[in-house]
């Protein structure tokens, strides 16, 4: 038999989902578990969502859709951008996807050619640089160091040492949390155009700002292209159901590529998502206890030894510096795991060369659990 093996599958693992088959085999295991480790909220999806999902089912109403989504759910995600930022956004730019997930590889795939320079920060979202690796395309990591979020003299830096195609930030970023102040992400916005470097905003973490309101880098600039999606403020991570506003030159390419890549997203979970708009009351209610989980972390994990690498600006992550304990988390978040029963990321996942560093805790969970999880650490570096 002959197996033939592309250099695209060389890519390195995604360390939070590794992290998480370990938890789950765990608590197959009956090992009480708990789980700081992956983005994911432990509230369902609204209880308008998950009614408008049982009667689609009812009259089995799943199928094929339009390739960029149904018309409904476009001119929804419209209104939102009217309601939310006050912009007026064509429904005809947005692009419906099978999550976040999805819309990068239509967003690499339909901007950037192999070999093209496209700039990330460091730390950052491993999917990033992993699907940007298995397309050929040349990551420019850029350590942030010191600072909170990627600056424009950053990227000047960068392209000066050769040319960049591109630039991909988010805010509230992960595994940070951290927040591109409004002036900032202007300035940053502005400076691309003015070098020619196309923008990507990951704007996945909106509406779970703590301190400022949300602004998007469609502010600035309509030649920008944002990513966003219904799995962490609505919810809906297993929906697997996001979406992306194009500049108008790049929707035809991107229906192109998502035709055969995906033919559509998931009909059902475009019913349902259809209502996440409408359900703001039960969803601010989840993102309270977000905050309170978060003023619990911002407490307790200094004094168990794990300061804060960056301020939690956004999201609901909390990064710490674990050199205090070991310097290599990976092998810490390993025993951690396995002897305390708690599950953290450890920060390769984000940085390949300082991630030994650094650990990302999720607070998506009940606030129990955090209180639990902050007590078995506690007990077991004692």
């Amino acid at each position: 038999m002959v197996v033939s093996l592309s250099h695209r599958g060389n890519v390195e693992p995604f360390h939070a989902m590794d992290v998480l088959a370990e938890a789950n085999r765990l608590k197959v295991l009956g090992i009480p578990v708990i789980s700081m480790a992956v983005g994911q909220p432990s509230d369902p999806a609204p209880v308008r969502v998950r009614a408008a999902a049982a009667k689609a089912l009812e009259v089995g109403r799943i199928g094929y859709t339009d390739t960029l989504g149904l018309a409904p759910l476009r001119k929804a995600i419209a209104g939102h951008y009217a309601d939310h930022y006050g912009l007026d956004v064509d429904p005809g730019r947005i692009a419906v996807t099978a999550g976040s997930s999805a819309a990068f590889n239509l967003a690499f795939l339909a901007m950037f050619d192999p070999g093209d320079r496209v700039a990330i920060a460091a730390p950052g979202y491993p999917a990033y640089r992993n699907i940007m690796a298995a397309l050929g395309i040349d990551v420019v990591e850029i350590e942030l160091g010191d600072a909170a979020y990627l600056h424009a003299s950053h990227l000047e830096a960068a392209h000066r040492e050769a040319p960049l195609k591109g630039v991909l930030f988010a805010s509230p970023a992960n595994p940070t949390g951290a927040v591109i102040p409004v002036d900032e992400l202007a300035t940053l916005v502005a400076t691309a155009e003015s070098l020619g470097i196309a923008v990507i905003s990951d704007e996945i973490y909106h509406r779970l700002a703590y301190g400022a309101p949300d602004t998007t880098a469609l502010a600035f600039s309509g030649s920008v292209t944002v990513i966003n999606s219904f799995s962490k403020y609505y919810c809906m991570t297993g929906w697997r159901i996001g979406w992306m506003v194009l500049p108008e030159e790049l929707v035809r390419p991107v229906e192109r590529i998502a035709q055969s890549l995906y033919i559509s997203p998931p009909e059902l979970s475009q019913i349902a998502a259809i209502e996440a708009f409408a359900a703001t009351e039960e969803l601010e209610a989840v993102k309270g206890r977000y905050a309170w989980n978060r003023e619990l972390l911002i407490k307790r994990l200094p004094e168990l030894g794990f300061p804060l690498a960056a301020p939690m600006d956004g999201a609901f992550y909390a990064f710490c510096d674990v050199t205090r304990h070991s310097n290599d988390s990976m092998v810490f978040a390993r025993r951690m795991l396995a002897e305390a029963h708690v599950a953290a990321t450890p920060g390769r996942d984000f940085d390949t060369r300082a991630g030994h560093r650094t650990m990302r805790f999720s607070y998506a969970g009940s606030h129990d659990d955090m209180v639990e999880a902050m007590a078995r650490i506690e007990r077991w570096l004692r």
